[in-house]
């Protein structure tokens, strides 16, 4: 943003300033005035566009703080144990982050799984995408597909960049989901939880390179 408002400046200085001067208090000197006006400009614009990006970057702060509170209350000394940008093709999707008391996964609850989503998808696709991968880890009745298929459409929204869903594997393997830092949902289902998390997770995942960086260790 800043380089092009330079751009822009370098183009209001130019038209400004003639190709050479035909009198010191002619042209020119209508010319310097012009040049300093667009100086001016120039700071102006710049100033707006930085606080602009400020006050943006501390809507998403203020947005995301509160998950880092919910993770704590279900996931004590909850620490990350790592992250890592999940891309597919050439298209970054979203960046996870896991965390476990004291940085430690133990393969199993309590922990805390956080996608911070980088491009605009339909909440539908998420969970659509979430049953296939979950069939994809072993048998799965069609009762269960079907009941957790129409679980997982009302709980995931459609997300745009900067939206973030926060899983949550309490201890008593219930699993608790957070957007953008307002619970949407808990489900009661040790089995769910389990296949859920499984698709990040489990050494059967289709994205072992991703859950090395998850684990800390990619």
């Amino acid at each position: 943003m800043v380089i092009k408002m330079y751009g822009l400046f370098r183009q209001l200085r130019a038209k400004s300033l003639p190709m050479r001067p035909e009198s010191a208090s002619g042209v020119w000197g209508f010319s310097m005035y012009s040049a300093s006006m667009a100086a001016k400009m120039f700071s102006i614009i710049l100033f707006v566009s930085l606080s602009t990006s400020g006050l943006t970057m501390s809507k998403n702060a203020v947005a995301q703080e509160p998950d880092a509170k919910h993770i704590s209350n279900y996931v004590p000394n909850a620490k990350l144990v790592g992250k890592g940008m999940f891309s597919y093709y050439f298209w970054d999707v979203y960046t996870g982050e896991l965390y476990a008391p004291e940085g430690e996964y133990a393969n199993q609850p309590p922990f805390a799984l956080k996608l911070t989503y980088q491009r605009d998808l339909e909440g539908k696709k998420i969970a659509q995408r979430s049953i296939d991968e979950m069939k994809k880890q072993g048998d799965l009745s069609a009762d269960d597909s079907d009941k957790w298929l129409s679980l997982m459409n009302r709980i995931f929204p459609d997300v745009s960049e900067g939206d973030v869903i926060t899983g949550i594997a309490t201890k008593d393997g219930a699993s608790v989901f957070y957007v953008n830092g307002e619970k949407a949902d808990e489900i009661e289902d040790k089995v769910f939880t389990q296949r859920f998390f499984d698709i990040w997770l489990s050494d059967k995942t289709s994205e072992p390179k991703f859950r090395k960086k998850l684990l800390g260790s990619g």
